[in-house]
């Protein structure tokens, strides 16, 4: 379709809002849907690695681990979720403690494990952890977070970068919406000037025939 010749030609950069919106669009789908993928990879792999299955320990051991102020780390029990009848306790330097962990899992192949105390220490050091059971038990230590961040991480993964599409889209579309309109505008404010100049042109024209 060819422009109407009778119109007056505008410069794209005078419409509003500024074309550095499109940009702006475009970065922030990006933005959000990079951030989703990288916490979706963070949160499966730490899911994989959750639980030191290969370094497992029973009732009445005492095992050693170097531990600093932080260390996100927690003691695991196989098969069998948390109940009084286990006791953890913690001995180091400063006034190490053993908390609830809340409710988690982690899986293998074969075995369901449960998270059973988390570990907070406030000064970093060597300390001796032991646990017990009223039934023979196995113990190992892991992250604080299982399957339940995994699952939280990938709901993260999917609705961040839909959430940055949406955005984007709406922003583009607005911006385009506005521009549009702008120039509709400018075209009609500056077709009527263009008329009132001719006019004015016209009537000096006669006068001066006159």
């Amino acid at each position: 379709m060819q422009p109407d010749p009778t119109l007056p030609r505008i410069p794209a950069n005078e419409f509003r809002p500024g074309r550095h919106w499109y940009v702006t669009a475009a970065v922030t789908a990006v933005v959000l849907t990079v951030l989703g993928v990288a916490i979706g990879v963070y949160r499966f792999t730490g899911a994989l690695d959750a639980v030191d299955t290969g370094r497992q320990f029973a009732d009445g051991d005492t095992i050693t681990l170097r531990l600093d102020p932080d260390s996100d780390r927690a003691i695991w029990i196989e098969s069998r979720g948390p109940s009084p009848d286990q006791k953890c306790g913690i001995s180091g330097p400063g006034d190490p403690r053993l908390t609830d962990p809340g409710i988690d899992w982690f899986l293998t192949r074969d075995e369901t494990w449960n998270p059973l105390r988390t570990i907070e220490v406030s000064r970093p050091g060597d300390y001796e952890i032991t646990c017990s059971s009223e039934g023979p038990s196995r113990y190992a230590i892991g992250d604080r977070g299982g399957y339940v961040p995994l699952v939280v991480g990938l709901i993260a993964a999917v609705a961040l970068p839909a959430l940055g599409v949406l955005v984007g889209t709406t922003i583009a579309a607005v911006t385009a919406v506005r521009r549009r309109a702008h120039r509709r505008r400018l075209l009609a404010e500056r077709h009527v000037g263009a008329a009132s100049d001719h006019a004015a042109g016209a009537d000096v024209g006669a006068g001066t025939s006159a």
